[in-house]
């Protein structure tokens, strides 16, 4: 069984880099746009996190500073791997998830 590499934390001093470089350029989450409070420790839910615009999962390159922004920690967690504007959905409590594409359906009982 192969496992699979976490890109953020093959390479971690660079990755630290590119998060001291976001947080000292950004003061504002880029997802809900209310400011970030950056002493806040990572538990918090409004702590800051740095969010890749494609994520990782999806071919986004994690070191490149185009591709990290400055959120916070719930507003990234609700994106996930998914859009801005699904995340922005969930957070105004209009939950318009679509469904997925394989029903469940239990067969045989």
């Amino acid at each position: 069984m192969s496992k699979r590499r976490n890109e953020r934390v093959s390479n971690g001093h660079r990755r630290r880099q590119i998060r001291a470089r976001v947080l000292a350029a950004y003061d504002v989450c880029a997802i809900c746009g209310k400011p970030v409070d950056k002493t806040l420790k990572t538990p918090h839910p409004m702590s800051a996190e740095v969010d890749e615009l494609i994520p990782v999962s999806r071919g986004g390159d994690p070191y490149s500073f185009a591709n990290c922004r400055l959120t916070h920690r719930i507003c990234n967690r609700m994106k996930s791997d998914k859009t801005d504007e699904h995340a922005r959905a969930l957070l105004a409590g209009k939950q318009d998830i679509k469904p997925s594409s394989i029903p469940f359906k239990t067969f045989g009982i």
